[in-house]
């Protein structure tokens, strides 16, 4: 007798659940190429927490911040640099009190991981002689995150002239990284959290912190954001809960 009941009971709980949690329109968030892993992973969590799951776009910064000025819509910005940040922030895209930088990082030489070589990073390191006729893979240094501080890395240790023109340039840190895993360059520079996602490149080099400019991830919610899960996300995200998966990563959390 009561089991039909019961079961109307639970039928209403379900439509009156359901529609709480599909109202809940998902945050979209444009991120750094190098958060793939540990973003994920939060927003996953997130997602279990009975949120709707955020919706990620990765790519290099640069490409993000003209997809913002382009008029792209999103919620969340998160950037490998403070410079494309303060480029989308000046032209009006951030929303006023909601930037922080949350995350840092290393730069790391790599090298395929069946490579045995061996590399000394110190001023005037014989990298250019240590590729041969082979090439540097790293993100576009006249724009991508990860290459600028690359390129910022080698010419204060004197020795981008030498290697400029044995640069194969790719369009974020992950691409770069591709093609140290496929054996295509003997040679990578990406971030410490790039060569812990992979098995197949292992790191011959740590870049001095002094030689480039810090490696800082600012987030802020964009002007124009209609998800109302933006901000809670976000909080989220700079909660120690949510720092944990990025610290799990090899990021350092702030």
């Amino acid at each position: 007798m009561f089991k039909p009941v019961l079961t109307l009971v639970a039928a209403a709980f379900a439509a009156t659940a359901v529609p709480a949690v599909a109202a809940e329109k998902a945050p979209v968030v444009l991120a750094a190429a190098s958060l793939q892993e540990a973003l994920t992973d939060a927003a996953a969590d997130w997602g279990r927490r009975g949120h709707a799951k955020p919706v990620i776009s990765f790519a290099g910064s640069s490409a993000l911040a003209r997809q913002i000025d382009s008029g792209a819509p999103a919620d969340l910005f998160i950037s490998a640099d403070e410079d494309w940040m303060n480029d989308v922030q000046s032209k009006g895209f951030v929303r006023a009190g909601t930037r922080s930088n949350f995350l840092a990082n290393t730069l790391v030489l790599v090298a395929p991981a069946s490579s045995r070589v061996r590399v000394t990073i110190r001023r005037g390191l014989p990298l250019a002689q240590a590729l041969g006729n082979g090439r540097l893979a790293m993100a576009d240094p006249d724009a991508v995150p990860a290459g600028k501080y690359g390129k910022a890395a080698l010419t204060s240790l004197g020795v981008w002239p030498a290697l400029a023109g044995k640069v194969a340039k790719a369009e974020n840190v992950r691409a770069a990284l591709a093609l140290v895993e496929r054996g295509e360059a003997p040679f990578g520079i990406v971030y410490a959290t790039d060569a812990k996602a992979s098995g197949k490149v292992r790191v011959v080099g740590v870049f001095p912190a002094a030689s480039h400019p810090p490696i800082v991830y600012p987030m802020a919610i964009l002007k124009n954001a209609s998800s109302p899960a933006a901000e809670p996300f976000r909080r989220f995200l700079l909660s120690g809960t949510g720092k944990a998966f990025f610290a799990r990563r090899g990021f350092t959390v702030r």
